[in-house]
């Protein structure tokens, strides 16, 4: 019985890896999260080619913002041209990639390399990088990594914006520390004044998907 009980149990050379094995994969899962929450490197800003730029500038001016474009490139004109305004025939179908919307926050040299924008289905999700002052007490001079995500959709013929959660660090924002708004729909909950009302009024339709945002205005 002795002898059987030794051989269904672990030897010591299997007690040793499996130690082992249990050191390496702490040691990995610490640099992990060190790395990734603690010390997180900067994002990297997308730099978008000259006609991603023209392309993008078009469809801001046609919602009323107006950017001013780089130089061309060598060989290229960039010029305006006299013409009269009229709605007649103009979309106003809104398309906006993720490389768009990550491109033109790298324009803004505080957030390049702090803000990232993520796009999926009914779901627009952000990752910041705030650096905390020298002068805090906690963490001087460290960097904080906030991820968020909203949904953002159309239902019953209005648009629908929820906040779907903030974590700080890795970890969940309680959601009373976001005021109960986890998961309320916005537009329904404040749609009947100030903002939200002129913004759904606004929108015809919305639609995230993965890679990309379409808005539809009303006239």
């Amino acid at each position: 019985m002795t002898e059987q009980a030794q051989r269904k149990g672990f030897s010591g050379l299997q007690v040793t890896a499996i130690v082992l094995l249990a050191i390496v994969v702490t040691v990995f899962v610490g640099w992990w999260v060190i790395r990734t929450y603690i010390f997180p490197s900067e994002l990297e800003p997308v730099e978008l080619t000259y006609s991603e730029q023209v392309e993008l500038g078009n469809k801001l001016k046609a919602i009323g913002v107006v950017r001013d474009l780089p130089a061309p490139p060598e060989g290229e004109t960039a010029r305006a041209t006299p013409e009269p305004y009229s709605e007649a025939g103009a979309s106003r179908a809104l398309f906006f990639s993720e490389r768009e919307m990550n491109g033109l926050i790298a324009e803004d040299s505080e957030l390049a390399n702090n803000l990232a924008i993520d796009l999926s289905d009914d779901l627009v999700s952000f990752t910041l990088l705030i650096p905390v002052p020298q002068d805090f007490p906690v963490m001087p001079g460290r960097i904080v990594r906030v991820r968020g995500g909203a949904e953002v959709a159309f239902a019953n013929g209005r648009p629908v914006v929820a906040i779907k959660g903030v974590s700080l660090m890795g970890v969940p924002v309680p959601n009373a520390w976001l005021g109960n708004l986890k998961n309320v729909d916005l537009v329904q909950q404040y749609g009947d004044a100030g903002f939200w009302k002129a913004f759904a009024a606004g929108v015809e339709s919305v639609n995230v998907e993965n890679g990309r945002i379409q808005v539809q205005l009303r006239e």
